[in-house]
């Protein structure tokens, strides 16, 4: 089916409830994380939430990689507020700085997950470069009017992909 190519490997709740440990167990030593409404609301700095996530990540041993279309001094703020390397205007879902990220962090596709909240940048991108990517609820539901309007194409290609094995989303 054409949604295909769009479809998240995992579609979960939030960012904050994924199982890391679950996941270092199974391989993966590297994380790539889109920033606005994964892991905070549009623009906000990073939070206690989110630093505690990052230390948590180096606890168990993972690399990190913030891979956003944004602008350099967004993504630079909150790359140093949770210490972490970072691509900025990334051009997701282009495969280039997925590739670029896994050479960061010294992963390859087997051993490196994709966490985002939009489906035809984030997970496209993920799903093109060979990486397990996982789909997050958006943080916070006021957008910027282009996110909105493809936020309503989302929501046909998760119709489709709930239906498509009796898949839900998974409250993490």
């Amino acid at each position: 089916m054409i949604w295909e190519r769009f479809y998240p490997k995992e579609w979960v709740s939030s960012t904050y409830g994924i199982d890391w440990e679950s996941w270092q167990k199974k391989g993966i030593r590297g994380v790539i994380f889109d920033i606005d409404n994964t892991l905070v609301p549009h623009g906000a700095p990073a939070d206690g939430r989110a630093r505690a996530l990052f230390a948590r990540l180096r606890e168990l041993g993972m690399e990190t990689c913030l891979l956003s279309n944004n602008k350099e001094p967004r993504v630079a703020s909150f790359a140093s507020q949770v210490g972490s390397p970072y691509i900025y205007k990334a051009g997701k879902p282009a495969t280039r700085n997925y590739k670029r990220a896994m050479e960061q962090m010294g992963t390859d596709r087997d051993s490196t997950l994709f966490v985002g909240d939009q489906l035809f940048t984030d997970v496209y991108g993920a799903n093109r470069a060979g990486i397990y990517g996982i789909l997050v609820k958006p943080i916070d539901p006021r957008e910027e009017i282009q996110i909105v309007l493809k936020r309503y194409l989302e929501a046909v290609v998760l119709h489709f992909y709930k239906g498509s094995e009796g898949i839900t989303e998974k409250n993490s």
